[in-house]
């Protein structure tokens, strides 16, 4: 599984996800999905511009959790 870690992001950076919406012209519920771990799917370029406005790199963003039943 794929984890977001946006979240503990904004709390490192000091910034509320409607902050976040604004810098990178991101629907404020589309980063809601992100933020609770409901996304299927991320294109590059949110990633990119995440990244950029919260001066971190993919990894810090996402995380690989193995599955539990070990699949």
């Amino acid at each position: 599984m794929i984890r977001v870690r946006l979240d503990y992001l904004l709390l490192d950076n000091r910034m509320k996800l409607t902050e976040l919406s604004e810098k990178t012209g991101i629907a404020l519920n589309n980063l809601s999905v992100l933020k609770t771990n409901n996304a299927r799917a991320i294109r590059f370029s949110t990633l990119n511009v995440i990244c950029k406005a919260l001066n971190c790199s993919p990894g810090d963003l996402l995380e690989y959790v193995p599955d539990e039943g070990g699949k």
